[in-house]
């Protein structure tokens, strides 16, 4: 039966988000899934790209085998081999189709809820762009009936070891001897794969907190229960740091010896140094330190999305220097191949976790000083990030061009006691500069129901007021 991907997205409300599609679980179904990866290869196909195989892996949701099996349907139908990797992070997948020439479709929700879940697309070079997206939204398919998903078969263990040698061969085997690193495990689809890693560089490896329960931790806005029991294990293990991730493991979290999480934006920072890039890209919602502290010979701003990022990586990549990017999550993206002591690092322009981990702990270990001594010469800015959940993206955006109307109100609303609204930039959301330095963002989210807000100012604390506080007056706001 023929059905357009477009009606498709309205009937069960699956569609694009910031990096991917995303939707209900229970909207998920074998159909729909089944359509979006054979739009996904059609529109390869139109390209003048018909693949040989197809590299499809998955998170820990106990949603994703059966979604990947609606997908390899798609595949089998195409004609293409199935090349199965089975439960591995996204930039490794991502690498290992690279490494094949071949397209890769990923089956994660990342850090969404547990109710939800989505697709990434990668062409052999990487993520597909906004421009592929809209290609396949306007695809029309034929489904079959019955439709018959995939039986998976035994992953391969070629793609883990791919992306193990994508670091081990980089970094010194020695570049994280005598670190004791905890791992916070949850249900990362990372946790066993990241311990091989920072071993085989030398590292201790303390293992926390692995459950089979889905966690869904989001690195701009982490669990207060999170922060929490960080700073609890740093007092009970002893550690020189913990790392962790988000769902599909293209999201780092990174916490020093003391338990303190380090933000995302930050770790982007600190990562783009450790590399020696000359270039940066990031979007309108990271930390101004990335200016600031004068590291870079160039900053480019771009909307909030892995997608977005990586156009403005291939804008500057023609300048000839060595560009990377990264978002306010940590999500890290190298944009061009790095060589350090007759060791090469192949581009890889997808968010990725491990990177910024083992670029941190290896300059750390190599200056003799502590996780939490490496942003002591940053310019002293802060930021914090909150979400109005459950908060239907229409209503958000109809907010945000309420406030846009009428800039008085939005600082009113928004920062009352920061001072007039100086800088109103208008990339993605709201995002507002004050007369006293302060800086709020407002923003739907691309993956969820959710209101997002982040904020910047000169102390942590602040950062965080302001943000909370902006919070607490939107909902007042709304409820008026």
């Amino acid at each position: 039966m023929k059905t357009k991907i477009e009606q498709l997205m309205q009937e069960s409300g699956v569609g694009f988000g910031t990096s991917g599609a995303r939707g209900l679980v229970s909207a998920m179904t074998d159909r729909v899934c089944y359509a979006y990866a054979c739009a996904f290869l059609q529109v390869l196909k139109a390209g003048g790209v018909a693949p040989m195989r197809v590299v499809i892996g998955h998170d820990l949701r106990p949603s994703s085998p059966a979604i990947a099996a609606a997908c390899a349907a798609a595949v089998r139908d195409a004609g293409a081999e199935l090349v199965y990797a089975g439960c591995l992070p996204t930039p490794a997948l991502a690498w290992y189709a690279n490494q094949l020439n071949a397209p890769a479709i990923v089956v994660t929700g990342s850090h969404i809820p547990f109710d939800r879940n989505g697709i990434k697309f990668y062409r052999a070079e990487g993520e597909i762009s906004k421009a592929d997206e809209q290609a396949i939204a306007e695809a029309e398919v034929t489904i079959p009936e019955p439709l018959l998903p995939v039986s998976l078969p035994a992953p391969t263990v070629a793609a883990a070891g791919a992306y193990i040698e994508r670091y081990t061969g980089f970094f010194a085997p020695d570049a994280l001897q005598g670190l004791r690193v905890a791992l916070y495990a949850h249900s990362s689809v990372a946790r066993d794969l990241l311990p091989q890693i920072l071993q085989a560089l030398g590292a201790d490896v303390v293992e926390l907190g692995r459950t089979d329960t889905f966690v869904p931790i989001d690195t701009e806005a982490v669990r207060p229960e999170d922060i929490a029991q960080a700073r609890r294990w740093a007092e009970e293990q002893g550690f020189d740091a913990i790392v962790s991730t988000d769902g599909d493991a293209d999201r780092p979290l990174i916490g020093d010896e003391r338990g303190q999480w380090l933000r995302g934006d930050i770790v982007g920072i600190l990562c783009a140094r450790s590399l020696g890039a000359e270039s940066v890209v990031t979007p309108v919602s990271s930390n101004t330190a990335v200016e600031r502290c004068g590291a870079f010979k160039q900053v480019l701003r771009t909307r909030i999305g892995s997608p977005y990022v990586i156009a403005g990586m291939q804008q500057l990549a023609g300048l000839g220097s060595s560009v990377v990017g990264y978002e306010a999550n940590g999500g890290f993206l190298l944009g061009c191949e790095l060589t350090r002591e007759g060791r090469t690092l192949g581009a890889l322009p997808t968010r990725d976790a491990v990177l910024p981990m083992l670029a941190l702990l290896a300059d750390a270990k190599a200056r003799g000083v502590p996780l939490s001594a490496l942003s002591g010469d940053l310019p002293a800015r802060f930021t914090a990030s909150d979400r109005l959940q459950n908060f239907a993206t229409a209503t958000s955006r109809a907010l945000i061009a309420q406030l846009c109307d009428d800039p008085r109100q939005a600082a009113q609303v928004m920062a009352p006691k920061s001072g007039d609204a100086v800088d109103i930039d208008l990339t993605d959301g709201l995002r507002i500069g004050f007369a006293n330095g302060d800086i709020v963002h407002l923003r739907p989210s691309g993956n969820a129901p959710e209101l997002r807000c982040y904020a910047e100012a000169d102390s942590s604390e602040g950062a965080m007021n302001l943000c909370q506080g902006c919070i607490q007056q939107l909902q007042q706001y709304i409820s008026l």
